[in-house]
């Protein structure tokens, strides 16, 4: 193989050599969109039972895993006002807290279950719907602030 770096250039990523792959501004920011709207949406979806004080969200956070009923609101509106801040463009130091609390939430969640279970559950892996999408938004998100930065 000669040393000359071959360069093709497809409909989203840009290959600079057999080792490298970089996607393209346009394809790191849409997959951006893409993953920080889901997890966004399925937080807020996760928040407004508690805000509201549904019977489902007592039954689960008071009945089963103990905590106390005013606790559950403040979960709710963390995990609204956590979703509102990382659906708004730049915040960069705020969008850092609220990723970091959205996924202290999560590990909470995830913690309480197996403590009060005293077992790993296999529904446990369905906390991967949220999970997954919030790691991909994160992930996005700091890629494209590197490329913001070089721009």
């Amino acid at each position: 193989m000669n040393n000359r770096k071959s360069r093709l250039i497809s409909k989203n990523f840009i290959y600079s050599d057999i080792k490298t792959c970089k996607m393209k501004p346009k394809t790191t920011n849409t997959l951006y969109w893409i993953f920080t709207i889901l997890f966004a949406a399925l937080m807020i979806f996760s928040a407004v039972g508690s805000i509201v004080v549904n019977e489902d969200a007592k039954k689960l956070i008071h009945d089963q895993l103990g905590y106390p009923v005013y606790f559950i609101p403040f979960t709710g509106v963390a995990k609204l006002l956590g979703s509102i801040v990382i659906l708004i463009p730049g915040l960069k130091k705020i969008k850092e807290w609220a990723y970091a609390g959205l996924f202290f939430d999560l590990a909470g969640a995830i913690y309480s279950g197996i403590a009060v279970a005293k077992t790993v559950d296999p529904m446990m892996i369905f906390m991967l719907v949220w999970i997954v999408p919030g790691i991909l938004s994160y992930y996005f998100w700091n890629k494209k602030m590197k490329v913001n930065k070089l721009s």
